[in-house]
Parts: structure tokens; sequence; C-alpha cells
């Protein structure tokens, strides 16, 4: 009874409930969720807010007309949400030196194309040339097949709880991880592409205040003042 009453207690502490890790499709050719889609599952869900952070990769491509088809999906999505939900513009940018992954927080459209220019030259140049204090980076999924080890003082945190079912992200040995690195703003995510799978949701930053910009996102994960909520029902203190 004392722990359900702390739960909830918790929960009116920190009202509004953010999704840090989503995919829609086409901007991420591996999502199969529609900007459409994404808003109404979750405004469905009952999330006050939701960061898209599609897939960010360099290619062949003319780098402004990528990014404008990037930008697309977050104004369709926001298009699509209509005031219901705040949509939050982010990414999950990959390196060409391996296959990590990384998730972005505190960005917008100019600083989306100065990152592009230096996707060829590996995670520490980019930390080395771009300079930002608004931003976060984060490693996705750091323990999941195919990832590579790095220097965590490349890292301004680690997504700890990455809860796609299609994957084994082994959470426990991230949390681990995190620890052993003393990294302080660890995230949840639902890494949602999917329909049909039952993982849109799985996963949430819990905070007193709803973020309203990407920039809002970062600053409230830097100030530790957040929870984290597996499934709409667990509550992690990060």
């Amino acid at each position: 009874m004392i722990s359900c009453e702390l739960k909830q207690q918790l929960l009116t502490l920190y009202p509004y409930r953010t999704e840090l890790h989503a995919h829609t499709h086409p901007a991420s050719s591996c999502s199969q969720i529609t900007p459409e889609m994404m808003a109404s599952t979750y405004i469905e869900l009952g999330y006050d807010a939701l960061v898209l952070t599609n897939h960010f990769i360099h290619g062949p491509k003319d780098k402004h007309e990528y990014v404008s088809r990037y930008i697309e999906d977050y104004e369709n999505t926001v298009a699509a949400a209509n005031g219901s939900l705040r949509v939050i513009l982010g990414a999950e940018i990959r390196f060409t030196e391996n296959c990590n992954d990384y998730l972005i927080y505190g960005i917008d459209r100019e600083i989306l194309l100065d990152i592009y220019d230096l996707l060829p030259y590996g995670l520490e140049n980019f930390r080395k040339q771009f300079s930002n204090p608004s931003m976060l980076l984060l490693q996705a999924h750091p323990m999941r097949d195919g990832m590579t080890a790095v220097d965590p003082q490349l890292l301004d945190g680690i997504e700890v709880f990455n809860l796609h079912p299609g994957h084994n992200s082994r959470v426990a040995l991230t949390a681990k991880l995190a620890k052993r690195n003393n990294k302080e703003i660890v995230i949840a995510g639902s890494d949602f592409h999917h329909p049909h799978h039952d993982h849109e949701g799985l996963a949430a930053m819990l905070t007193k205040q709803c973020p309203e910009t990407s920039h809002d996102v970062a600053n409230l994960l830097r100030a530790g003042d957040y929870l984290l909520e597996v499934s709409q029902q667990h509550l992690i203190l990060p």
C-alpha cells in the first residue's frame, strides 16, 4: 500500500509523459509508421509529447534536399497531431565509421545541416569539430549486436532501456555500462517502428513540465529532474 501511494505521488509530481525514441516512414526506411499513425497512436496512449528520432545518415545526396525530406516527416506529424500532442524534432545519427547509433536532442534544421557534413568523419572528430552547448548526444542501445565500444568521454549519456522487441538490447548490461562510466543522463525509449507488434509506448520520460522544443528535452535531461517509465506502469529512478 505504501509503494502504491508513493507511486501515485511521483506520478502526480511528474505528470507529463514523453516518448524519446520513435521512427516514421519515409524518413526512416525501416519504419512502417506514417506520421498520421504516429500521431494518432501516441494521442490515444495519452502521451503529452513525442520526439521523432528518425535515422539520419550520410549518402550520395544533396544535403539540403535530404534535410528537407527529413524535416517533412516531422512537419507532417506535427500537422497530424493538430495540437493534441507536442511533436519534437530529434534524430538518430550514424557515422560512416561503424554501425553505432546516437540519439541527438537539442537540434533544429540548421544543426542537422551541420551534422550531415561531419557524418563521414567519425564520432571523435564530430565531438572535436562540432560545438553546440544546448545539444545532447547519447549512444542508443550500445550493447546490441553489431555495436562498437566508444570512449565514454565522447558521450553525454546512454539509452539504457531500449525496448524494441525485435532486438536484444541487453538492458541490464547497458545499465551496468552506464554506471561504470558514470553516465548520469540515462534514458528509455520504445524505438517504435512497426504496427501490430505491441511496442508502441513501451517507454517514457516523465517530467514536471511538458517539453515544447528539442532544446527543452535536452535541458530536462541535463537537469536530471525526470523519471523513466516502462509499459506505463513501472517507474525507474535514473
